[in-house]
Parts: C-alpha cells; structure tokens; sequence
C-alpha cells in the first residue's frame, strides 16, 4: 500500500497541473507588456486598464450580471419549491424515481443538446407572441432550465439531511403550517438555499453554449464576447477579461463550497 502512495501523488500533481497551467499562464500574459508573442517584456496593468475603458466588454459584462442575477434569482425559487415539493410530498415510489429523472436529467445532458431543444422551443413558440424572438428574455429562459436542476439538488441534499423530525416536533408543538415553513424550514435550509444560487450564479456566469444559441444581437455575454474575439485574434485585453472571469468564478466556488461545508456540519 505504502509503494502506491507516491504514484497516487504524481498522478494527483500531474492533474493539478494539467488542470490549472493552462489558467495560470492566462493570467501570467495578462500582465505581460507584450502584445504580440510569447516573450516576457515586463509587468504592466496597462492591459486592464485598457479592459475597464472598452465599452464592449463593458456591455457585455453587465449583461452577464444581469442574466446571472435575474436567472438566479427565479431559479432559486422555483428550485427551492421543487425539491421542498419532492421532499416533502407524499409521492408514489414510481413517481419520485421519474421525478428525480426528470431533475437529474438536464444535469447530464450536454449542452449542446439542451441548446438545440431551446431554439427549437422557442421558433415554437415566436409562433404564438414575439416575445421569444432572441434576446434577452430567452438568453434568462436558457439559462434557468438548467439551474433549476442544481438548484433543486443542492437543496434537497439539505433536506435530507434535516429529516422530518424536527418538522413533526414543530407540529406537535401547535405550529401552523406558515409558521413552520417561515420560522423553522426555511432558516435550516438557508445554508442549502444560498450554496444551490451560488452554484447557479457561477454556472450563469461562465455558461457559453446555451447563451450562444438563446441570445440576440444586443444581449451578448462575456463568454459569447471571448470567443468572437478568440476568432479574431487573442489580445491581452482577452488574457485580463478571461483572468478576471475566473477569479471571480474561484470566489463564487468558493463561498458555495464554505456554505456547503456549513450545511453538512448544522
């Protein structure tokens, strides 16, 4: 057992630098005074600066924001509802195995596919009201059909771990069925809640294929815009847009994995 320990530990370090390399000389170039080349000329933050005077990748970054927010935001809800409603429902056996197909579904399936059956949905749909033509509206549609699911299984992995005890106690104690849900459910699952949109905000921010399908001419994303300008030649201003993506992406994880940590030590 001891001689495979140091070959766990190459294979564990070559795939951390296999991972993370690639984003580390992202950033390296990110504050690299060249702007052509692979050659190192200096430190420089000339190329945020430059980043931060770009109306564009300003626009599209408070498009991401937005999309992000507005998404989360409505997923949130209805994936807390979701999984309270799976949870706490008194379901047939066949109906909770097809419910938890149906949640667990748009998880494993590739985006690519998920994409093609929204643009499909919404050219139906542009049939009945114009409010489908692609935009906005649909870019946020797009994107909360597949943070329901995240949303929904975050939460409910915190219900499973609160049980129905402390609900049948509440009940035993007279407590109304508003009380309970505002007073005692929905503080326990706050951790849960908060882990699952935190998830769903990061999987808006960094989400592409989706977004690339469902959005409009005056709703592109900054992964939308990252990849136009990719095709046209990569600028440092993309290594500091791309760099910056990812820090925030880090910190999002980050909070979402402490709060998880908190909702499986409560």
């Amino acid at each position: 057992m001891n001689a495979k320990r140091p070959v766990v530990a190459l294979i564990a370090i070559v795939s951390l630098i296999f991972l993370y390399v690639p984003s580390l000389a992202v950033a390296i170039f990110s504050v690299n005074n060249a702007k052509y080349g692979l050659l190192w000329k200096g430190f420089t933050w000339k190329w945020y600066t430059q980043l931060f005077s770009n109306q564009a990748i300003l626009d599209a970054a408070l498009n991401s924001l937005f999309v992000a927010v507005i998404s989360t935001a409505v997923a949130t809800v209805l994936g807390t509802a979701l999984a309270l409603g799976l949870d706490r429902f008194p379901w047939p056996r066949r109906g909770v195995k097809a419910m938890d197909l149906l949640v667990h579904l748009p998880v494993v399936t590739p985006d690519i596919i998920l994409a093609a059956a929204l643009v499909l949905t919404f050219s139906l749909l542009r049939k009945l009201s114009s409010v489908f033509e692609m935009g906005m509206f649909t870019l946020i549609l797009g994107h909360i059909t597949f943070q329901i699911s995240f949303v929904t299984l975050v939460v409910r992995s915190r219900l499973a771990a609160l049980g129905r005890d402390i609900d049948e106690a509440a009940r035993d104690l007279y407590a109304s069925g508003r009380y309970l849900f505002f007073r005692v459910t929905l503080p326990l699952l706050m951790p849960g809640i908060m882990a699952g949109a935190m998830l769903a905000f990061t999987l808006s921010l960094d989400d592409f294929m989706i977004s690339f399908f469902t959005h409009g001419p005056d709703s592109v994303t900054l992964p939308i815009y990252i990849y136009s300008s990719v095709r046209r030649g990569i600028s440092p201003e993309i290594h500091a847009l791309s760099t910056m993506v990812l820090l925030i992406t880090v910190v999002l994880v980050v909070i979402a994995e402490r709060l998880s940590r908190f909702r499986r030590e409560g």
